[in-house]
C-alpha cells in the first residue's frame, strides 16, 4: 500500500544527517518494506575557469516544482512496486560537503529500489525547475548548468 502523505518537500539551507536518519528510523515499523534505497546529492568543489565553488544557493519556481515532484512521484508509484518516496532538495544556501538532495525510496523488494531511484533522480534533474547559482571562493557567481 503506498504512503499517500505528500512527499515532495524543500528544506531551507543544507539537509542535515540527523534529518536523513531520522526519516530512515521512522520505516522500521513499517513491516512490509524489504529494501530501501537513497540517493544524498552533495555540493562539489568543482573547479571552473581557475575557480572553486564553495556554495550553491538554490531557489525554485515552488508551485511549478510542486507539480512536478507529484508528476514524478505519480509515475514512479505506477512504473515500480513501491510502499514509500520521499524527495527533499535544498533551497538557500548550501556549502560544499553538505547534502542538497535526499530521495529516499522503499519496497518489498530489493532490486525495485535500485531502479525507482535512478528513474527519480533522472526524471527530478531533467523536469524540476530548480536552479542552483555556484558561489566561488572569490565571492563571485555563475547559474549552474544540470548535467
Amino acid at each position: 500500500m503506498k504512503d499517500k502523505k505528500p512527499k515532495s518537500v524543500f528544506k531551507e539551507g543544507a539537509i542535515s544527517s540527523e534529518f536523513i536518519g531520522n526519516s530512515i528510523y521512522k520505516h522500521q515499523t513499517k513491516t512490509s518494506i524489504g529494501a530501501h534505497n537513497i540517493f544524498l546529492g552533495q555540493v562539489r568543489a568543482d573547479v571552473i575557469d581557475n575557480k572553486t565553488v564553495s556554495a550553491i544557493e538554490y531557489t525554485a519556481y515552488e508551485e511549478m516544482s510542486n507539480a512536478k515532484f507529484h508528476e514524478i512521484r505519480e509515475a514512479a508509484f505506477e512504473k515500480f512496486e513501491l510502499t514509500c518516496m520521499h524527495i527533499y532538495h535544498s533551497l538557500g544556501k548550501v556549502n560544499v560537503g553538505e547534502i542538497c538532495l535526499f530521495v529516499f525510496v522503499s519496497s518489498p523488494r530489493r532490486k525495485v529500489v535500485f531502479e525507482a531511484l535512478e528513474f527519480i533522480v533522472e526524471a527530478i534533474k531533467a523536469d524540476v525547475p530548480i536552479f542552483g547559482k555556484e558561489i566561488f571562493e572569490d565571492s563571485t557567481h555563475q547559474w549552474k548548468q544540470n548535467n
